[in-house]
Formats: structure tokens, sequence, C-alpha cells
């Protein structure tokens, strides 16, 4: 294995969802798939519950190099209760929760050299006092970046979307939708491409809104009142983008092929395709943060947990997908 490509933190998320099973299954998957060497944050004994292979509880991430060949090195969080897969409860949350913490800070203090976030229960982080709308908003802040400037981007092998607005809902999103959000967003966007995945000029397209892309005002103005301006103030700044499109004709394959990003609308609008395309492959990465951050696009499925039946894929591409960009990243200050 070779130890000079990063080192990564991966926090385990909520201990009775699937994230400390498929996070062994990436460790399990190291050599097949040429994973960088990374460390679990989270209690040592969520994985132990769910899978029988081999565990290095480590307190100290300079360990993991001596353990990472022949056992998943955890640098363990021992609060999380009596862990029942499939059950979660706010002792688990606040593991965590507090999992996700050190994680960051390890990433922010140059411990590692990129974060990848397992999956967490929102429900169950709310009821322990969790403010923020999820992971990424949380990262964000941990970062010192403002929550509207942290981009979430879904990216599968042919495919890259981002949510101009997320989980608020539909009926919002008309109003939160302005020039100035979705100049920030593609902004983010544009610098994330090039800065992550070394992209010299990204190509982005703009979804249109309404159907037909508001059908030249027939159906909704936000197109020409809003987006058409956005995109012109992009193209003077010489962002490369295109739109608003109707986002019923951005998805097949010829037309994914003539960009790098799409800029969606509302969350649906951006995660039905991917997930539709990529539902065992798909990752989120926050863009915009002074640290490389991935996460697998997916839930913490309690149904599943405990039952030796989590795909892993999204797992382990998010931590490829973080390995790369914080190489790239290093090369790039070199």
């Amino acid at each position: 294995m070779p130890f000079s490509l990063p080192l990564l933190a991966v926090s385990l998320g909520d201990p009775a969802g699937i994230g400390p099973e498929i996070v062994a299954k990436a460790w399990a998957a190291r050599g097949s798939r040429a994973l960088p060497p990374f460390f679990a944050v989270g209690d040592a004994r969520s994985v132990s519950r769910v899978w029988d292979g081999p565990v290095a509880v480590i307190r100290d991430v300079r360990e993991t190099a001596a353990a990472f060949a022949d056992a998943l090195p955890v640098l363990s969080v021992e609060d999380a209760g009596e862990i029942v897969p499939g059950t979660p409860d706010t002792e688990g949350a606040r593991c965590a929760l507090q999992s996700l913490e050190l994680a960051v800070g390890l990433v922010r203090e140059g411990a590692a050299r990129a974060l990848v976030t397992g999956p967490v229960s929102k429900a169950q982080l709310y009821a322990i006092g969790f403010t923020y709308p999820g992971q990424t908003e949380f990262v964000a802040e941990r970062c010192g970046i403002a929550g509207e400037n942290a981009v979430m981007m879904l990216a599968g092998p042919s495919l890259r979307v981002v949510p101009m607005t997320t989980h608020v809902p539909l009926a919002d999103v008309p109003r939160l939708l302005t020039v100035e959000l979705i100049v920030a967003k593609a902004r983010a966007t544009a610098r994330g491409l090039h800065r992550n995945f070394g992209i010299e000029r990204p190509r982005l397209v703009l979804a249109g809104l309404n159907p037909h892309a508001g059908e030249s005002g027939a159906i909704g103005r936000e197109e020409i009142e809003v987006m058409e301006p956005a995109v012109a103030l992009l193209r003077d700044e010489g962002i490369d983008i295109a739109g608003p499109f109707s986002a019923d004709t951005l998805f097949h394959p010829r037309a994914r092929a003539r960009y790098d990003a799409a800029l969606c609308a509302y969350h649906d609008q951006a995660l039905v395709p991917i997930k539709t395309l990529f539902f065992d492959e798909g990752v989120n990465m926050t863009l915009g943060l002074p640290i490389v951050r991935t996460s697998p696009d997916h839930g913490t499925a309690f149904a599943i947990a405990g039952h030796d039946q989590a795909e892993p894929g999204a797992m382990i591409a998010a931590i490829a997908m973080a390995g790369e960009a914080a190489e790239r990243r290093a090369a790039a200050a070199a």
C-alpha cells in the first residue's frame, strides 16, 4: 500500500446506521480499489457489531500507517452507549457529532489530508440540539466559511450536479433563487472543479426552474428575470456557463458530454438524475472549503443496518475521490 498517498479521516456517522459497515467494507476493498490510507473516527464497537474483520483501535493518527495494511484503524470515540444496529438513539447521535467534530479538527490542523463523512440521522441530531441543515453546513462553519458559500456537489462517473437550493420546501425555491445566489454557486463550482478535479476551464450549464425553462415567459419568468442576468454576469467574468435550459433535456448521455457540472434550481432536480444513474456510486463533495470533504450520497439506511446488506460502493468512491482531490491540491501547492 503506497503510504505516500493522502491520509484520510473518515467519520463513521451514526453508529446504529450503515456507516460502520460500509467503512469496514471499504477497508476490505482497499487493495482491489487502490484506496489511499485512511482511519475511521467513531465508536470502534459500532464496527465490531456489524463486521468480523480486524479492527485496530489507535490513540494517535500516526499509528495508521503501521496498522492499515492489517486492520481498519479506528480513532475511537467511546460514548455511543448501547449500540444496536438499526435502532438509533440520542447517545448515538452525540457520538456521531463528536466524531464529526474530531475528524474535522484533525483535517483542519493538518493531521489528515481530507475528510470523508459517514451518514448521519438529521432527526436524531436535531433531537440533541443540532442547528445546522446538515453536515455540509456544520463542516463549512467549522472551516470558517459561511454556509451559503459552501456548495454541495453530487458526483458520479459521468455526471456532476449542484443543487443551488437544498433542504428547503419547494414552495420557497422561487424566492430563494436570486441572481446573487446563482452567481455565488457558479463561482464556487468553477473554482472547485479546477482545484479538486484539475479542470482548467470548467464548462457549466444552468437548469431552468420551470418546465421548458419557462417557455419564453409563458410558464414562468424566473428564467428571464433571474437566471439569464446571472448567466450574463458570470460570462462577463470569464466563466464558461450556458443556459438556462429545460431540465428534462440535460441528463441524457449526449447532453452530459457537453458540460462538467450542471447547476440545478432545487434539491430533487439535481438528486433524481444522479441517484437514478449512480445510486451505488454517488459522492457528495463540498466545494468552497479550505479542506477536501466528501461523503457517500445516501443516508443511514437503519432498516438494513446489521444485516450485511449495505453496498459500500458510494463510500469507496467517496474515499477515492477525496484522496485524488487531496493529491491534486497538494501538487498544486508544491
